[in-house]
C-alpha cells in the first residue's frame, strides 16, 4: 500500500513511541527500586515488548503499516527495492522511540529519583537499551544479526498469507514472535532486534538528569544498531532467494 508521507511520519512516531513507551516502561518497572514489579524476571520483560509492539504496531498501521523499526524498513525496502521513503520511516521510528523513552521515564520518575538515595543507587542504563551479559563484540553483533533474520524473515514471509494482513492477525502474530525471539535469543544481548529501540532510549538515558544513572556505554552502542540493519537486509536476501 502507498501510504502519504505526512502519515508515514505521524503514524512512525506514535507507533514506535508506545512501543517504547511499553518496553522501557517494562524494563523499568522490573529493574528500578520501589517497584512492585521488580524483579519479576526475563518473561514479564519478553511479554512486555511483545505487547509494546502489539500496540504500536496496530496503532500505526492504518497510517503507516505499522514498521516501527529500522530494519523492518530495511527489509522491505530491500526485499521490494524501494528506497524513497525508508528515511521518512526511520526519522518517525526515532522520534518515537526518544518521545516513548522520555514518557516512560516521567511514568517513572518517583522511581528515578529514588536513585538519589546512596541506599538505592544502582545504574539505570538497563531500564533504556540494552546491556550484553557477555561483552564480545563480534558474538554480540551476530546474536542480533540471527535474532532480526529470526524477526524480518516470517514478518515478509507472512505477507504471502492471503488476508493474513487485511484481518489484522498478523500484527498480533508478529508481536507474538517478537517474544518468542525475546524468550529464546533475548539471553545474550537484550535483544535490541530495533535500531530506534536502543539508539532513542540510550539517547534519552545519556540526556536526561538521571541521579547516580552510570554511563550510556556508547562503546556498546553501534551493535544494536548495525546487528538489527544487517539482519534485516540478510532476511530479506533469503527471502527473495527461497521465495
Amino acid at each position: 500500500m502507498d501510504y502519504a508521507s505526512g502519515d508515514i511520519l505521524v503514524g512512525e512516531i506514535i507507533g514506535t513511541a508506545i512501543l517504547v513507551l511499553f518496553g522501557v516502561g517494562v524494563c523499568a518497572a522490573v529493574t528500578l527500586h520501589h517497584s512492585k514489579a521488580r524483579a519479576s524476571g526475563w518473561i514479564v520483560i519478553a511479554f512486555g515488548w511483545g505487547f509494546g509492539v502489539l500496540a504500536g504496531a496496530y496503532t500505526a498501521g492504518p497510517l503507516s503499516g505499522g514498521h516501527i523499526n529500522p530494519a523492518v524498513t530495511v527489509g522491505i525496502a530491500v526485499e521490494s527495492g524501494e528506497w524513497a521513503k525508508v528515511p521518512l520511516y526511520v526519522t518517525g521510528q526515532l522520534v518515537g522511540a526518544v518521545t516513548g523513552a522520555v514518557l516512560a521515564w516521567l511514568a517513572y520518575y518517583a522511581q528515578f529519583r529514588a536513585n538519589a538515595d546512596p541506599r538505592n543507587a544502582q545504574p539505570t542504563l538497563g531500564a533504556f537499551a540494552t546491556i550484553p551479559e557477555i561483552r564480545h563484540p563480534a558474538a554480540n553483533l551476530v546474536t542480533e544479526i540471527i535474532a532480526t533474520v529470526a524477526l524480518v524473515l516470517p514478518v515478509l514471509a507472512f505477507g504471502l498469507t492471503e488476508g493474513l494482513g487485511t484481518s489484522g492477525t498478523q500484527t498480533l502474530i508478529v508481536a507474538l514472535l517478537v517474544v518468542g525471539i525475546g524468550l529464546a535469543l533475548g539471553g545474550p544481548t537484550g535483544y535490541a532486534i530495533n535500531p530506534a529501540r536502543d539508539l532513542g532510549p540510550r539517547l534519552v538515558h545519556h540526556l536526561l538528569p538521571l541521579p547516580h544513572k552510570g554511563g550510556s556505554d556508547w562503546g556498546y552502542a553501534w551493535v544494536p544498531v548495525a546487528g538489527p540493519l544487517l539482519g534485516g537486509a540478510i532476511a530479506a536476501g533469503l527471502f527473495n532467494l527461497a521465495f
